[in-house]
């Protein structure tokens, strides 16, 4: 149905308010490039999900109306353009959703201006795709933008999380909010996301990600609410947002690389973290970028995790231009990664860490041990490079240190002095007597 037949039956005036609105996404998302800026009205279509039913009062299932709206969206003319359009002054209660692909529009915008709440009812969140709540898979040239919010009703989840594999049959593991796997050309901003039941946004198996100014707050005291987890996915660029979760501000697994971090406020939480890598198998990580970002009293600041008996790698791996506000480790990597402390393995395995870099990074630490440099004791951490760090205790007058564990590389222009890494590569090669 093209824009002119959608004009006859939805009112001049309301359609003028959300035309102008979605026209200006439009115009400004960075998704469209120079070459594609310019869009076609003839080639546009909406798809308001009110004209499909939703009634948009926080109590009735708006589900139905979201998938229809989503099919017609999906399902459109190929090689042109759909908007999901999710109208301002309403709240949409959800059940788990999957928008899924592939679809005939090349280009899909769903403009979230109203609210999306999830159901306070544990057995309406039982769904055949698992752990996630809204879930898009499989679909290309997709933008999810808009000032509205996205409630996932955590508090009912966080008293009994299940953290881990929970048991066969048990309903407390707790659903992702928002998950897009096998997407391409992902563009998602400028919404608010709040108490997630477990991970606010997942980011799996996607390729050309962009993520911008968006505001993801959970308490800090919430189970494993990371803000943004990404694994298997290339090319993806996060920037200019606030995270605040009881978790991870921003987690890379493995399978990632080519992953671009800036402009990050993050705390409370738990940092930004590579890993955790290597639990039960191989991962490899490579070309981190993560710059200009700040992290506000988060219980650690950037940080490599992997576990013992892992293989695989994670390399080409930068942080720079990142201040610490009475943070706890404020870098650490931690080779020795067991977060049950319970049935912790010793092996002789490990996920190889190398060339790594830390400069430009100053602030202050509520921990003595501000630079903890933990690698495995059979595969050392080569090619490390500690330049230009200056990190002093929060508490006045307090001293702080810096610590290794067969790491090599070099530190110039440190303070704490840091005098525990292996300058020669050679001194690195076995392990440790």
């Amino acid at each position: 149905m093209g824009l002119c037949l959608y004009l006859t039956y939805a009112s001049f005036t309301f359609m003028q308010i959300h035309f102008i609105t979605l026209l200006l996404v439009l115009l400004t998302s960075s998704a469209l490039s120079s070459t594609t800026s310019r869009i076609s009205l003839v080639s546009t279509t909406i798809f308001d999900v009110v004209q499909y039913g939703a009634k948009g009062d926080g109590i009735i299932d708006d589900s139905p109306a979201f998938i229809a709206a989503w099919k017609a969206a999906c399902q459109s003319t190929p090689n042109t353009t759909s908007i999901l359009n999710i109208p301002v002054g309403r709240t949409y209660l959800l059940k788990p959703i999957a928008f899924s692909g592939p679809c005939k529009p090349s280009k899909i915008f769903v403009q979230v201006a109203g609210n999306i709440v999830g159901s306070n009812n544990k057995t309406d969140w039982m769904s055949n795709h698992g752990d996630s709540w809204l879930l898009f898979s499989m679909v290309s040239g997709l933008t999810v933008s808009g000032n509205g919010q996205i409630d996932g009703q955590g508090p009912i989840w966080w008293e009994n999380a299940c953290i881990g594999t929970p048991s066969p049959g048990r309903t407390c593991h707790a659903p992702v909010a928002l998950q897009f796997k096998r997407c391409i050309g992902l563009r998602l901003s400028g919404l608010t996301h709040v108490n997630s039941p477990r991970v606010h946004i997942t980011i799996t198996t996607c390729n050309d990600v962009i993520v911008s100014n968006l505001h993801i707050i959970a308490p800090e005291t919430s189970p494993n609410t990371d803000g943004i987890d990404i694994s298997g996915s290339v090319n993806v660029n996060i920037r200019d947002s606030i995270i605040a979760t009881g978790d991870d501000c921003i987690a890379i697994g493995g399978g990632s690389s080519y992953i671009k971090i800036s402009g990050i406020m993050c705390g409370p939480g738990h940092g930004i973290s590579i890993g955790s890598l290597g639990h039960g198998g191989t991962d490899v990580v490579e070309n981190v970028d993560v710059h200009n970002c700040t992290m506000i009293k988060t219980l650690t600041g950037v940080r490599i995790k992997t576990y013992q008996g892992g293989t695989g790698y994670a390399n080409k791996i930068s942080f720079t231009g990142i201040k610490f506000d009475a943070v706890n480790n404020p870098i650490i990597i931690d080779q020795y990664y067991c977060p049950s402390h319970k049935g912790c393995l010793t092996s002789t395995s490990a996920v190889n860490l190398s060339d790594i870099t830390y400069r430009g990074i100053s602030g202050t630490s509520n921990t003595d041990n501000v630079i903890n440099l933990s690698c495995s004791k059979t595969v050392a951490c080569t090619n490390i490079v500690v330049d230009s760090v200056h990190i002093k205790s929060a508490i006045p007058g307090r001293k702080v240190y810096g610590s290794c564990i067969n790491a090599c590389g070099r530190a110039t222009h440190v303070q704490p002095y840091l005098d525990c890494l292996k300058p020669s590569t050679d001194l690195c090669n076995g392990p440790l007597s």
